[in-house]
Formats: structure tokens, sequence, C-alpha cells
């Protein structure tokens, strides 16, 4: 079944607050939209959101690398060849992963529709129902507690809480967060590659000395600075994941045969699409160290396709895929996105053909 078209349109979406991290502050987002349609019809969406400080990626670059670099290759093209499409995608250019990722959402999208299966199915899943966290943007400590205190009263049990960008609020700011929420609320920690690395070890160890059970602490240092990040994976009890420092499978093998870290946080927008973040799952898995699925600050069609292969691989085994809840439009009748829970419906593919170029 030949592809025979494929459509691309940007658009822009609000927040209903800002996302304030140690690397940017949100507004709204910007997406590039995908449409693939076959001969008979049939067609997939994949979405993607750039991310210049993370990817390097922007709008304008995404559309162009879409429009004249992989559209081209992929007309005329048979779906059913999954495989080969995927690595097409990836031999495409350099880098681009944002760019690719939705592009190859889109091309799975239309096959498991193809197939007539939901996409974690495909992807060898079982299960349809995830338990999600929620994020704390940065704020002033009061607002922090107080956000935290709301997700808890909408039935979070895992919160994950922003920061790098000044150490000593960091501090102070999870000792009230601790103290308001109780004991039985998970606490992980994201400093988007904000401290440095003596920084990170003495911040890490008050919290331990004060017993505030942190679950994890995310990317304490910058990304490509991975014997600091093994420098402090070694001097603390609690664990650390990598993030910005893990975009594909050969940067997940570096850090496992380093020990480098504990656990990998993978992204869509970070791998390049689906099957190199299996490939990531895989390598981590054969390197005892578990993964957490998540996303950048994306469009819900986006983090629906990181839910579906979250529900199909073992490995993955926490969640951390709340971007469309700080999304105006985040519709609360077709969106599995409303609390704590996840759960995918059994339609083909990703399950969200509603969400159109219009």
């Amino acid at each position: 079944m030949k592809i025979t078209r494929v459509e691309v349109k940007k658009r822009r979406l609000k927040l209903k607050k800002p996302f304030v991290t140690a690397l940017r502050a949100v507004n709204d987002i910007e997406i590039v939209m995908m449409r693939i349609e076959l001969e008979n019809g049939m067609f997939g969406i994949g979405t993607a959101s750039p991310a210049a400080v993370i990817t390097g990626e922007t709008i304008q670059s995404m559309e162009s690398i879409v429009k004249n670099i992989l559209i081209p290759r992929f007309i005329g093209r048979n779906i059913l060849q999954i495989s080969s499409l995927s690595r097409a995608v990836q031999s495409s250019c350099i880098g681009n992963t944002s760019a690719k990722a939705g592009f190859e959402l889109a091309l799975f999208d239309t096959y498991s529709k193809l197939l007539g299966l939901p996409l974690y199915q495909v992807l060898g899943g079982e299960t349809n129902v995830l338990e999600n966290d929620l994020t704390i943007s940065i704020n002033e400590t009061e607002t922090m507690v107080e956000d935290s205190l709301a997700g808890v009263e909408k039935g979070f049990k895992t919160l994950k809480i922003k920061a790098g960008i000044d150490g000593r609020k960091d501090v102070e700011r999870i000792k009230a967060i601790r103290e308001a929420v109780g004991p039985s609320i998970q606490i992980r920690i994201d400093a988007n590659q904000g401290w440095g690395k003596k920084e990170a070890v003495k911040i890490i160890n008050g919290w331990e000395d004060a017993c505030l059970q942190i679950e994890l602490i995310e990317q304490p240092v910058p990304a490509g600075d991975i014997d600091s990040l093994k420098y402090v994976t070694d001097q603390v009890y609690t664990p650390i994941m990598a993030d910005e420092s893990v975009f594909s499978p050969d940067q997940a093998l570096e850090l496992i045969q380093k020990k480098a870290v504990d656990l990998l946080n993978i992204k869509l927008m970070k791998t390049g699409g689906i099957v190199r973040a299996m490939q990531i799952a895989d390598i981590a898995e054969a390197g005892g160290i578990p993964c957490m699925m998540g996303s950048m600050m994306e469009s819900v069609p986006g983090v629906l396709a990181a839910a579906h292969l979250a529900c199909a691989h073992p490995n993955i085994v926490k969640i951390d895929l709340d971007a469309p809840l700080w999304l105006e439009d985040n519709d609360d009748k077709m969106s599995p996105f409303q609390g704590p829970i996840i759960k995918l419906n059994e339609n083909p593919g990703i399950g969200y053909d509603f969400f159109t170029l219009n």
C-alpha cells in the first residue's frame, strides 16, 4: 500500500500558565503536524515540537526538513515496509531528531491503522493503562507548594519538581514541598543540567540527611559532561537519571558501560522516533538500567504516541507524560490526559484521529 501524499502544517498551542525550567520559560508551544495518506485514502498523523535549547531545532527548521528532505524520500513507498521506512527517516539527514520523530510517528500511525490495531499492540504491548506524574514548574516556594498540593488533591501520587536555577532555593523549595505533601507522595527532581557536580552532591546529600525520600534526580549536570554525571552518581545514594545526555542508542550504551547513571529518560523528540526509542530501552534492559518515558512540551498526539510505546516496552517503568495537562485545548472528552491515569483507547493507530490539519 503506497504513500501518495503528505501534508504539513504549523500550529501554535497556548499553555494554561507559563512552564519554567532551568533551560527555558515557555508560554506557548509550536508544533509541526504531518498527515500521511495512502492510495486507499487511509491516513495517519504525527506531530513534532521544537526545543532549540535541547535538540537545536526551530519550527522553521523542522518544517523545512519535513518538506524538503523527508517527504521526497517517501512518496510512492510501501507503508508495509515499516522497518525500511524507519531506517530511511534516520538516514535522511544528521540530527533533526524532532522532525524525524514526528514523521516516523505519522508512518507508524498509518501502518497501525492499516493493520487495524492500536499502536501499543503493534509494538507488542499487553496493557493500555499507565500512571502519570505531575510536573511542578519553577516558581516561588509558596506557589510551588500550592501547585504540589493541588496535584495531590487531583490524585497524583508522584510529583516531578523542576529545579536547577538556584541551588539554595532548590533546597528550600523541596523541603517545603515534602513537608506539605507528606511522606506518601513520591517526589522526583529534574535539575535540567542546572548544577555543577560538587553543588549537586552537596544538595542531594543534604536531602538525604534530611530524609526527604527523593525518588530520583534527573540530569543534575550539563548533558555532555558524562564524567561529572558519573561523579554525582558515585557520590550519592539517590538514583540519578540521564535525560539530555541520552539521545541515541550509542549514547545509552556509553552511559551504561561507564556506570554513569542509574536510569535513562527516553523522549521521542530526542531519539528521532519509536524505533530508536525501543533500541535505547532494549540496551538499557540488557544493562540492567530501567527507563522512564518522558516528553517535551508537546501536543496530545505526540505524547500519546509516547504512551503507546511505554505500554509496549517492559523496561519502561516510570512515566512522565503530563505535558498535555498544560495545554489550554486539551479536550476533556477525547484526550486520555486528564488526571494521573492514562488509558489508551482501542482504536487503530494512536487513537487521536480528530486532531486534523485544519
